[in-house]
């Protein structure tokens, strides 16, 4: 995981990978069958430990807006975690891939969209209960801080620090409570 996490799908090598895992060639292919499965099973694994408090932050907060602020904070600790890669593999691991690659491109694309549309529902039911305008645009919101989640892993891969990336999430929470501010001047919703 953690190669891959570095070097995302196209830079690692299969020597990168089996001397990380200790293995030959021909284990890894009986094992995964492909780079390629062992890639998807990497990401699968990275968003069920490494990532998994973003989602869990977002979904278990008793607020939106503790949600919102738990996930962004999650995702700080998530992509500066000392002696492991900077970033999330997720949103840095395959943006970019050879036409032979591209079903790992439209993977890692799911997982990302997911990201946004669990946001969007999140915001929808904020609407509903009145906690957010009736005329929210949940679509904006939940690709702004999609895009905020990952513009931390950029940043984070690119060397900010989590005090500067904690001042991102102050600026993102600070949009939140002026979107919120039309029903609950306190901004709790």
């Amino acid at each position: 995981m953690e190669v891959f996490w570095q070097q995302g799908f196209e830079g690692s090598s299969m020597t990168d990978l089996t001397t990380a895992m200790g293995i030959n060639s021909p284990s890894l292919y009986a094992a995964f069958g492909s780079k390629e499965a062992l890639y998807l099973e990497a990401v699968r694994h990275f968003s069920e430990t490494a990532a998994a408090e973003t989602f869990r932050a977002l979904m278990e907060a008793p607020t939106l807006r503790e949600g919102l602020a738990g996930m962004l904070y999650a995702s700080i600790g998530c992509s500066t975690q000392e002696g492991r890669p900077q970033g999330c593999m997720i949103a840095l691991g395959a943006t970019h891939c050879a036409p032979e690659n591209e079903r790992v491109r439209l993977e890692l694309k799911e997982m990302r969209r997911t990201l946004r549309d669990t946001l969007r529902l999140k915001f929808e039911t904020a609407v509903a209960e009145g906690l957010l305008p009736r005329d929210s645009d949940t679509g904006s919101l939940a690709t702004y801080f999609a895009t905020v989640v990952h513009g931390i892993s950029i940043q984070a891969r690119d060397g900010a620090t989590r005090k500067e990336l904690g001042a991102v999430v102050l600026h993102a929470l600070a949009a939140f409570d002026r979107a919120t501010r039309v029903n609950d001047p306190a901004g709790s919703a």
